[in-house]
């Protein structure tokens, strides 16, 4: 029954953001679609902590830089290609991500988490602290990517509608890759490293390249939802880059589920959700947010992922007592 269920529920999500822009007004298309640029991004820190235990506090330089990228690319008086500005913002963030791996991945623990936040301030404060991207103002994109393939536009980023299912799409692809790499041999063996690093380095698995895969992997989809970021609002300035940003993944893994993608999707929309609602509703948001947080890590330690298994054997107890 769950595993007829589950599909059909997944399925019906789907079509409801598919068929958003229909009767959504523009600021609530715009919202849902900025939730799923942080649900990649979730994923993608969820890839390390949740199924690696590698807790990186440095994740967001790698959506800054990506989102960095695209302006670099952009010319000032015409747009630059889709095809060509996706790609390399993504390939930039996975070279960020690797020559920081290098380094970061030869300490564990709370060394691991301080290293990846020292690296982390040092390229925010490379955009913060010089003119490169405008310095701590930031910096407008001046058009957004062209999507023309030989001679034909199949879609306008432009178009705040386009701009929505882009990023739906991106987001699909980004699950469905995840979920190919974690049911493959390298994501058994990164399930293997978090439990047990020992055991698998006694196994005769080179732990190390592993690990720096991942890194890699989930500095290059962070890099994703840094472009889409980038495209969606035509602005970046150096707080992508920031140690909160990294907070703020964390939290929304924390919230969705550790080890869940979907558990990553559901944190990242509680987060963002919540963030939007309180700070309309008063100016001590943050404290209400907390709060929040607070409450759901003490009474729902399996995150949000974990409610369809609690009801699930609420109801299963509640029969065997009838």
């Amino acid at each position: 029954m769950r595993r007829t269920i589950i599909p059909l529920i997944n399925l019906a999500l789907l079509l409801l953001l598919l068929a958003l822009p229909h009767f959504a007004t523009p600021y609530y298309t715009e919202l849902i679609a900025k939730i799923l640029v942080f649900a990649i991004f979730a994923m993608s820190l969820d890839l390390l902590i949740g199924f690696t235990g590698l807790v990186s506090f440095g994740h967001a330089a790698f959506f800054g830089v990506a989102a960095y990228a695209l302006v670099f690319l952009t010319p000032k008086a015409e747009a630059v290609s889709l095809w060509l500005a996706l790609p390399a913002a993504v390939l930039a963030a996975a070279a960020a991500a690797f020559v920081i791996g290098i380094f970061v991945l030869r300490t564990r623990g709370v060394y691991f988490i301080m290293v990846t936040l020292a690296f982390a301030q040092m390229v925010f404060s490379l955009f913060h602290d010089t003119k490169i991207g405008g310095g701590s103002d930031g910096v407008f994109l001046n058009s957004r990517p062209d999507a023309s393939i030989f001679g034909l536009t199949p879609f306008d980023l432009g178009n705040g509608v386009h701009a929505y299912y882009f990023v739906v799409a991106m987001l699909l692809a980004t699950f469905v890759l995840l979920q190919q790499v974690l049911r493959s041999p390298f994501g058994r063996v990164l399930v293997g490293i978090r439990s047990n690093e020992h055991r698998m380095r006694s196994l005769g698995y080179a732990t190390y390249l592993y690990k720096l895969g991942a890194f890699t992997l989930a500095g290059a989809l962070a890099g994703v939802s840094g472009f889409c970021y980038a495209v969606l609002f035509a602005f970046v300035n150096p707080e992508l880059l920031s140690w909160h940003k990294s907070g703020d993944a964390i939290l929304m893994v924390i919230l969705g589920g550790m080890g869940s993608l979907g558990g990553a999707i559901a944190g990242a929309t509680a987060f963002v959700a919540m963030q939007e609602f309180f700070s309309q509703l008063t100016k001590h948001w943050l404290l209400l947010m907390g709060t929040v947080i607070v409450v759901t890590v003490l009474f729902l330690p399996g995150g949000l992922a974990a409610v369809p298994d609690r009801i699930r054997r609420a109801l299963q107890h509640r029969n065997a007592h009838e």
